[in-house]
């Protein structure tokens, strides 16, 4: 019997009017395995992510993720992804614990599981103030919390550790890096580091694919072309 892959694209497109964001993306992540999206600003990536998040439909071709066909079942899977965009997608005015006990709550989630994660990203002790008087970085940890409080099987990451010191990118690492054990999709400035810790690699440029490989097969001429 053949695995069912977690995630699988055959010649998506995507417009904005006339403008086309994506076009022709074909490829399939076996479950477990991390993508890296590679590409300058405006490539499409965060498009990419978008239309996988369920936030976008595709104006052309098919998306299947966990064996389900999107958009006609995007409301099987929404509970079963984790997005970690640009924007932390939290409530300025509430507090970190605040924003993730309501996300608990639409979840099923137990509130324990909330102190767990502002524990392990090292925000107990400042759960309680307003997200608007944050650090920036100090936000996107609770984001991170929130993209996986309800240990979801997909993560899509955009820029995930954006924002991050050294110090809290490894506080963060075992929730969203390889040790997580979940089919990923990465983005990410830095090209290498990217393909570090990916098993698969998609470039992109002006939304068209120039590759789409295992991460060890990408070149630095690939890289290059990729932004030049």
């Amino acid at each position: 019997m053949v695995d069912t892959p977690a995630i699988e694209l055959r010649g998506v497109a995507r417009f904005f009017g006339e403008r086309i964001a994506l076009r022709n993306i074909s490829v399939i992540v076996p479950a477990g395995a991390t993508l890296a999206v590679l590409g300058r600003n405006g490539a499409g990536k965060s498009t990419l992510l978008r239309v996988l998040a369920t936030l976008l439909r595709q104006h052309a071709g098919e998306v299947s993720l966990l064996g389900e066909p999107l958009p006609q079942r995007a409301f099987a899977v929404r509970g079963r992804l984790g997005l970690l965009a640009h924007e932390p997608l939290l409530y300025r005015d509430l507090s970190g614990r605040e924003n993730l006990r309501y996300h608990a709550r639409l979840h099923g989630v137990s509130a324990e599981r909330v102190e767990d994660l502002l524990r392990e990203v090292g925000m107990e002790r400042r759960g309680d103030e307003p997200v608007r008087l944050l650090s920036r970085g100090m936000v996107q940890r609770v984001a991170v919390c929130r993209a996986v409080l309800h240990d979801p099987e997909i993560l899509l990451l955009d820029e995930a550790r954006a924002n991050l010191d050294p110090g809290a990118s490894e506080l963060v690492e075992p929730l969203l890096g390889r040790a997580s054990g979940r089919t990923r999709v990465i983005t990410s400035h830095d090209p290498q580091a990217a393909l570090a810790e990916a098993d698969f690699a998609l470039g992109l440029r002006d939304g068209r694919p120039t590759f789409s490989l295992p991460a060890d097969q990408v070149t630095p001429e690939h890289v290059r072309e990729l932004y030049a």
